[in-house]
């Protein structure tokens, strides 16, 4: 007797077969089950290892279907049914988890030079701030101005009581940077090896009600994780222009343009808030160099805000059926409750909600 052939682990999970309704104990239990993995993963503060178990599942998926279509045309592999898919998913996922280490060593041995000029940098960035603040005090008001430093060693004194003051709380932070990097990894390695596992022949309906669940989180994931990425790439792309060939026309040069750039993007990739942070950077930074071009800054901002009411009702609105004033209400409530991871969850968690509720007919 022949056997029964596998499924391919990149192909799709879903049976040919009709699925019997679950009972609805199992589909509410599933319910509060998911619910309850969301807001662990919030109150453990374990966001960035989900979002990174989404990303190496999808990034996985992808380049797993991308070398099976290559080594299909490979005549030994072609003949042996199943080879190019176990060939293509062992690589995937090589390369996804080597690719993070790969880029990690590169970055530190390019940035050697960086770390032994950084006193340097910190002067410059010192003399900087102290011209900045010393040209504010010659222009605010006496009763206002006797507050700011008068010069570098003023400047110099604050920032290190400051961090004399913060030094636990920096301390703290340094192992929150840690704990995350760490449960990014291990995100990464669990998504992408959920991405080349055989999916079972059958599932029990608790198992199947929860596959469900976690199929369309991940639907909502690369919806968002899509539709964002676009809006934060127009939005660099047209700053980008701005600051490296509109402004100097003008003979305005804002310093720290790369780190602005990169700002942009990063910042971005957070609807709606953190575009409005990245802005009022680059308008305070325009206003060290001149009125003028702080307030050529916050024009040139305001019309690239025009744009993106434009891009979010294009790209967000039709990927995820989301509003600007649900998102906006959602971001807020969020950020309320669960402080700045709030702020990067809510989009995926509300646009998780309502394909959920779209699901079941009832929005």
């Amino acid at each position: 007797m022949a056997n029964k052939p596998q499924p391919s682990p990149i192909a799709s999970s879903a049976s040919s077969t009709i699925r019997p309704a679950a009972p609805r104990g199992v589909t509410i239990a599933s319910y509060l089950l998911m619910l309850g993995a969301l807001m662990l993963v919030m109150w453990e503060h374990l966001l960035p290892g989900l979002l990174c178990v989404c990303i190496g599942f999808l990034v996985t998926r992808w380049f797993a279907r991308l070398l099976a279509s290559g080594l299909g045309r490979i005549p030994a592999l072609a003949r042996r049914p199943g080879s190019a898919q176990g060939w293509a998913g062992v690589v995937a996922v090589t390369v996804v988890l080597l690719a993070p280490i790969a880029l990690i060593t590169l970055g530190l041995s390019q940035a050697r030079e960086y770390i032994v000029d950084a006193p340097d940098q910190y002067r410059e960035l010192l003399d900087y701030t102290a011209r900045t603040v010393l040209e504010l005090r010659s222009k605010l008001p006496v009763e206002i101005a006797v507050y700011l430093p008068e010069g570098a060693a003023e400047v110099q004194r604050v920032i290190a009581n400051y961090l004399r003051a913060q030094a636990g709380s920096l301390a703290v932070a340094g192992r929150a940077w840690l704990h995350g990097i760490l449960f990014s990894y291990v995100g990464l390695i669990i998504g992408s090896l959920a991405a080349v596992a055989h999916a079972p022949l059958r599932r029990l309906p608790l198992a199947e009600q929860l596959h469900r669940r976690v199929q369309t989180f991940g639907e909502a994931f690369a919806q968002i994780v899509a539709a964002q990425f676009w809006i934060a790439a127009f939005n660099t792309l047209l700053t980008a222009i701005f600051l490296l060939f509109v402004m100097p026309l003008w003979d305005a040069h804002l310093p720290y343009t790369p780190a602005l750039i990169t700002l942009t993007f990063l910042a971005g990739l957070v609807p709606i808030v953190g575009n409005l942070v990245c802005n009022s950077v680059i308008t305070l930074v325009g206003l060290s160099v001149s009125p003028v071009t702080a307030a050529a800054c916050l024009i040139f901002l305001i019309v690239i805000h025009k744009a993106e009411y434009v891009i979010n009702a294009k790209v967000v609105g039709a990927r995820t059926q989301m509003s600007v004033w649900e998102l906006l209400a959602v971001m807020f409530v969020a950020e309320a409750v669960f402080g700045p991871a709030g702020l990067v969850a809510a989009p995926l968690y509300y646009a998780y909600l309502k394909k959920e509720l779209q699901a079941a007919s009832l929005v």
